[in-house]
Parts: C-alpha cells; sequence; structure tokens
C-alpha cells in the first residue's frame, strides 16, 4: 500500500533533487558537459522507455522511468538557468498559468459538463492564444500514427469529424480498394506509398471512432510478436538448429505453439 506523503515531505523530495542536480552540474564532469542539445536524444530515448514500461503494465519500471524523465526536466531548467533565462521556479509558475487559463471551467465562469467540451474550450483558447490553426498544437517531432491521431482529434474538436462509424468504415474499404488498384500496377512505388498513407489513415480514424489507441494497439501488437518469436529462437536452440535452416512450415509450427501459451 501507498505511504502516502505530506505537501510538506513532497516539497522536500523536490528541493532534495534540485540540491542533487546543482551538486552534479559542479562536480560531476559527465554533467558538466552536457547542453541543452546533448540531452535532447536522450530524452527522447527516456520517455520512449517510459512509453514502454506503461504498455507492459510494469509499475515499478515506471516508477524508475517517471525519475528519469524528471530528471531531465530539472536539468534542462539548471541549464536554461546558467543561460540567464529562465530556471525551475519559472517554468512551474508558467506552467500553472497555462493550467488556470486553459481551465476557466474550474478557475473561471465558464460551464463544461462533458471531456468533449473541455477540449472544445482548449482548442478555442488556444486559438485565442495565437495559435494559427486547430493543428499548431500537434507536434511537429511526433511519430507518424501518433501524429495522425492527434490531428483527427483536434480536427474532430471544432466539428470536422465522421457523424457515424458506418462512414469510417466505409472510407476504409475505399481506401484498401484505392491501393489495392495502385498496387497492382508495375513500378508504381509513390503512388502506392500515397494510397497506404490513405489506408493508415482511415484505420487511424476507425481506431479513434472505435475509443481505441492506435498506437498502443500497435505497440502491443509488436510486443506480442518478439515474444513469439523469441519462443522460435529458443525452441530452435533446444533443437540445436538454426532459424535459417528451418523450413517456414517448422517455424509457423512453433509459432502456434507459443501462442497457445
Amino acid at each position: 500500500m501507498l505511504n502516502a506523503h505530506t505537501k510538506e515531505e513532497k516539497l522536500q523530495a523536490f528541493s532534495r533533487l534540485l540540491d542533487i542536480m546543482d551538486e552534479l552540474r559542479e562536480k560531476c564532469p559527465w554533467d558538466k558537459k552536457q547542453t541543452l542539445e546533448s540531452l535532447r536524444h536522450l530524452t527522447i530515448e527516456e520517455t520512449y522507455e517510459l512509453a514502454d514500461a506503461i504498455i507492459k503494465n510494469d509499475l515499478n519500471e515506471l516508477k524508475k522511468e517517471l525519475g528519469d524523465v524528471l530528471l531531465h526536466i530539472v536539468f534542462y531548467a539548471r541549464i536554461t538557468s546558467e543561460m540567464g533565462l529562465y530556471d525551475i521556479s519559472d517554468i512551474i509558475h508558467t506552467l500553472c498559468e497555462k493550467l488556470i487559463v486553459r481551465h476557466p471551467h474550474i478557475y473561471g465562469d465558464v460551464k463544461a459538463e462533458t471531456e468533449a467540451q473541455v477540449k472544445e474550450n482548449w482548442e478555442q483558447i488556444k486559438l485565442k492564444e495565437g495559435n494559427k490553426s486547430v493543428l499548431s498544437g500537434v507536434s511537429k517531432g511526433a511519430p507518424s500514427l501518433v501524429k495522425a491521431l492527434r490531428m483527427q482529434e483536434k480536427a474532430a474538436q471544432v466539428g470536422f469529424d465522421w457523424e457515424t462509424g458506418e462512414q469510417v468504415w466505409e472510407k476504409v474499404h475505399e481506401e484498401l480498394n484505392e491501393f489495392k488498384e495502385e498496387l497492382a500496377i508495375p513500378n508504381n512505388q509513390k503512388k502506392s506509398e500515397e494510397e497506404f498513407g490513405d489506408l493508415l489513415f482511415a484505420l487511424v480514424n476507425l481506431a479513434r471512432k472505435s475509443g481505441l489507441n492506435p498506437d498502443d494497439a500497435l505497440e502491443y501488437t509488436n510486443q506480442k510478436f518478439i515474444t513469439r518469436f523469441t519462443f522460435i529462437e529458443a525452441r530452435a536452440k533446444e533443437l540445436g538448429k538454426n532459424l535459417t535452416e528451418m523450413s517456414l512450415q517448422e517455424m509457423d509450427a512453433i509459432w502456434n505453439e507459443a501462442k497457445k501459451q
């Protein structure tokens, strides 16, 4: 069971982290050398590891990965403080102000009784803040599958969406047929790729309308494939064979065995 900490204890823990960060930055050769740019790829890696822990529902690992991500935030704040820009206090207060502005149904007189209304208000507020497009809030660096989902969600929040799930099914079948037609044409890679993208986009829409997250769904399948394929490798080793020496039928039989387990 969770040993709940008081607000004072939480603040003490955060203060301890800031003190350690300061000490590492001043005394550790590696930490002293880091820049915003050098940390960037490490932050991306830590974020993916956090996402992996969530997918696997590994709550012990999740605690560690949350700490790693928090460390990076504190590290960036220390560096920007050294640059004379802003420190962790400025970053936190900026976040707090944004949360207050973005939740007028909590901190103002706007009414929002459903999640959909909250999202609609959120997009309208961001447009008033200077966003030129509803889609401008979608990260340009996000993976394509995630980007497609976020664009669709944002467009839907302002009413640009299919009315029924059946319409999305029809679109999926339409895009599948168009992809098959282009794929049948020799030396037609560019157009086939375009139609495949349209099909994927339609499938993302179908997942969204069905209340599913397509990126999570694909990652679950990736993990399932890894588990089953490594089972084939282990069984091949038990049989004293290399995978390249086995027939597809032999590997498929072990695959089906893995599915049962």
